[in-house]
């Protein structure tokens, strides 16, 4: 491309969800539901557990670091996608560009470490049962929980720096409802090679190594639990564990899809807004209730705090 015909830019647009106008209320209602319950339902798992000195235990600890990831990913984007559907003005700055994918990219990426670490819990909890307290202190909890987010922090820092040393000109639409690595990275007219290889190199290695460690733990797990002899003592081990691995799958199969993938200009806008849309919005909705209905201590915790609050109001 001819240098001097370059412009550089200074501001991107989202191109949303739909460019029909007759659907942006609606999308609006249904995204608004959707975001409160996500708020809701995983802001009542933190009281629950941090009002129940019975959930104050490792196991809970990582369920809560949890629950505020699934409030903080999609309070990264959905706000300003319900202020795109309100407006005409679809317009993000270069530097607010920067600032959502960094954090998007660090609180998916602390997500995948944190599933992993809860796996490794589960392992230790069913293969060592008397040995737990000694393994999973609470010490070593707010460690491996740190580290999560460390790592997912420093991770997203590596290539949100790789990303925007890269040149923009002319065209500044991204084709999604929000800025994400794969369609930021087609508008470059610079050379993306480092950046497209960093994201598959450091991203595969981090992705399959938190993939192993699922894997490893849960093939321990499965093995663990057949050995039991009892019908009932089966179906609570199962059941502890079916929960945690139905959001692995949910969430884990749907970020490796999207960001250990060669990045090319032929892609499918509409498919990828539908997959950022199952780990970024509906997986931290379905999370609270995926926990909560499996999760009997869940449950009966939040029954109490609920039960408390409503005759708090009546007294």
């Amino acid at each position: 491309m001819d240098a001097y015909n370059q412009t550089t830019v200074t501001h991107f647009i989202l191109i949303g969800l739909s460019d029909r106008p007759e659907v942006r209320y609606p999308l609006f209602v249904v995204f608004t539901i959707i975001y409160q319950v996500t708020v809701g339902g995983n802001g009542a798992i933190l009281l629950a557990i941090g009002t129940e000195k019975k959930l104050h235990t490792p196991m809970y600890y990582f369920l809560a670091s949890l629950s505020l990831l699934d409030i903080f990913c999609p309070s990264v984007t959905v706000p300003k996608m319900l202020e795109n559907l309100l407006t005409e003005k679809h317009s993000i700055s270069f530097t607010g560009c920067a600032l959502q994918l960094y954090f998007l990219v660090a609180l998916v990426g602390t997500e995948v470490f944190l599933l992993s670490v809860m796996a490794y819990d589960r392992y230790v909890a069913i293969c060592f049962p008397l040995r737990y307290t000694l393994i999973i202190t609470k010490v070593r909890c707010v460690k491996l929980t740190a580290g999560t987010w460390t790592a997912g922090f420093l991770n997203s820092l590596l290539h949100t720096v790789s990303m925007f040393h890269l040149s923009f000109c002319k065209s500044n639409q991204v084709n999604q409802y929000y800025c994400d690595i794969p369609p930021v990275l087609v508008l470059s007219c610079s050379s993306t090679y480092v950046a497209e290889m960093l994201i598959l190199v450091e991203g595969g290695i981090l992705g399959i190594s938190s993939f192993l460690v699922t894997f490893i733990s849960y093939f321990y797990i499965v093995s663990a639990i057949l050995k039991i002899q009892s019908t009932g003592g089966k179906h609570k081990a199962f059941s502890t564990c079916a929960s945690h691995l139905l959001v692995v799958c949910l969430f884990g199969g749907t970020t490796v899809f999207t960001y250990v993938r060669p990045y090319s200009s032929q892609h499918f806008p509409a498919r990828d807004r539908l997959i950022s849309m199952l780990y970024g919005i509906i997986t931290p909705m379905l999370n609270p209730m995926i926990y909560s209905l499996r999760n009997t201590e869940v449950k009966g915790a939040l029954r109490r705090v609920l039960c408390h609050r409503v005759y708090s109001l009546q007294v």
